[in-house]
C-alpha cells in the first residue's frame, strides 16, 4: 500500500503471551497523539484482547467525561461454517471490505493477530507493510522464529511462523512489487543485564540475517501495563492519582520513552503520510463508534 493509501502495521507472533495486543494498542495510540488518523483491527476471535482495550477505553472515558483520542476499530471474527473453502472466501471478503473502507481515509491501520495460525491471520500478514513480531526476551520463546543449536546459537530450522511470514512476503512482492518490512522486537526485557539477555540478542542477530528482517529493542517488563488495561489507557495518555492510586511512577515515563524509540526504529512513513493528509477525507478516527463487521 506504500504510496497509495494507509500504511498497514501487523503485530504478529504464533506464541501467546508475547505482548502483541499491548504493543499494538500502544503503537496505535502513540500514532493518534502524533496527529495521525488510525484504524485498528482485531482478527483474534478467541481472546479479543485488542477489542477489550478499545471497549475499556471508550467505557472509561464516557463514565468519567474525559475526551481521549480513539481509533476506528473493527473486530473481524472467524467464519465457522461447514465448508472451509466457503469460510475462507467469506473471511477474504470481510477482510477486504474492512481494508477498503479505511485505506483512503486513515494514515495507519494497526492489526492485532492471534497466537495461532488462522486464515484471517495469514490474510493480515499478506497485507502488511510493516510486520512487528514481539518476542519475549527468553530463549524459550525464540522457537517461534527458529529452532536453534543451544551451544552455538545457530538456527537449525526455521519455524512454521517464519515460513508463514516468508510466504506472505513472497506473495506481497508478486502482487505489487513491495516487500514486508519485518521487525523482531525484543519484549519484556529484563532491566538487569544477564547472560540470557546477551545470548538472546546474539541468536536474534543471527536469525535476522538468515530471514532478512531487523531487530529492535522493545519494552521492559512493567506492572503499569497490567494496571492500565482495565481503563483502556496507555502510557501516552494523561495519568493522574485518581487512575493510578498515586502519582505516576518513573516506570511510566521510561515505558513511554521505550515506545517512542520503538516507533522510531520501525521507520514508518510519517513524513509522506503527513504531506498527503490534506488530500484525505474528513477524519473518522474520533467518532467514538466501535465498528463490527460480521
Amino acid at each position: 500500500m506504500d504510496g497509495r493509501g494507509a500504511h498497514v502495521i501487523v503485530v504478529g507472533n504464533e506464541k501467546g503471551g508475547s505482548g502483541k495486543s499491548t504493543t499494538a494498542f500502544h503503537l496505535a495510540t502513540a500514532l493518534l497523539y502524533k496527529g495521525f488518523r488510525v484504524a485498528t483491527m482485531d482478527v483474534d476471535s478467541r481472546q479479543q484482547t485488542f477489542t477489550g482495550y478499545v471497549k475499556n477505553r471508550r467505557r472509561w472515558a464516557a463514565a468519567n467525561a474525559v475526551e481521549l483520542p480513539n481509533t476506528l476499530h473493527f473486530h473481524l471474527p472467524r467464519t465457522r461454517g461447514d465448508s472451509i473453502r466457503e469460510n475462507q472466501k467469506h473471511e477474504f471478503e470481510v477482510f477486504g471490505a474492512a481494508i477498503a473502507e479505511v485505506e483512503d481515509t486513515v494514515d495507519f491501520v494497526v492489526i492485532d493477530t492471534p497466537g495461532f495460525d488462522t486464515n484471517l491471520a495469514r490474510l493480515a500478514h499478506s497485507m502488511a507493510d510493516t510486520l512487528v513480531t514481539p518476542i519475549n526476551d527468553s530463549l524459550v520463546d525464540l522457537d517461534v522464529i527458529a529452532h536453534f543449536d543451544p551451544a552455538t546459537g545457530e538456527a537449525r530450522e526455521i519455524s512454521h511462523y517464519a515460513r508463514l511470514v516468508q510466504r506472505a512476503r513472497s506473495e506481497r512482492l508478486a502482487v505489487d512489487g513491495h516487500t514486508v518490512d519485518w521487525v523482531l522486537v525484543r519484549n519484556r526485557i529484563s532491566m538487569l543485564a544477564s547472560r540470557n539477555t546477551r545470548t538472546v540478542q546474539g541468536v536474534l542477530d543471527k536469525i535476522s540475517l538468515k530471514l532478512g528482517c531487523r531487530v529492535a529493542d522493545g519494552i521492559a517488563e512493567r506492572v503499569i501495563f497490567r494496571s492500565l488495561f482495565p481503563y483502556g489507557l496507555t502510557v501516552f495518555d494523561p495519568l493522574d492519582e485518581s487512575i493510578l492510586g498515586g502519582m505516576p511512577p518513573m516506570s511510566h515515563i521510561s515505558a513511554r520513552q521505550e515506545y517512542r524509540l520503538l516507533i522510531d526504529a520501525l521507520n514508518l512513513p510519517m513524513r509522506r503520510l503527513s504531506q498527503g493528509r490534506e488530500k484525505r477525507l474528513p477524519d473518522p478516527a474520533n467518532d467514538g463508534r466501535l465498528a463490527q463487521i460480521a
